[in-house]
């Protein structure tokens, strides 16, 4: 269960412009709580459990060094 809940009771009336001014909440955030909240972001956009992220398949890509 994520622990992200939505708080039904904090719900106040605005206008467009002030709903969509999420910047100045983000930036009250600590570095870590943003990520965090990236990484709940993602899981639930790509659909994987937040505590297991999939693994990037390095098959995939090349290192090679420079000449």
């Amino acid at each position: 269960m994520s622990p992200f809940k939505l708080d039904r009771t904090k719900f106040k009336g605005q206008t467009f412009e002030e709903a969509a001014d999420h910047s100045g909440y983000y930036q009250s955030l600590t570095w870590q709580q943003r990520l965090k909240v990236a990484n709940y972001l993602n899981s639930i956009a790509y659909n994987y459990p937040e505590d297991r992220p999939p693994r990037l398949d390095r098959t995939k890509f090349k290192a090679r060094g420079r000449e």
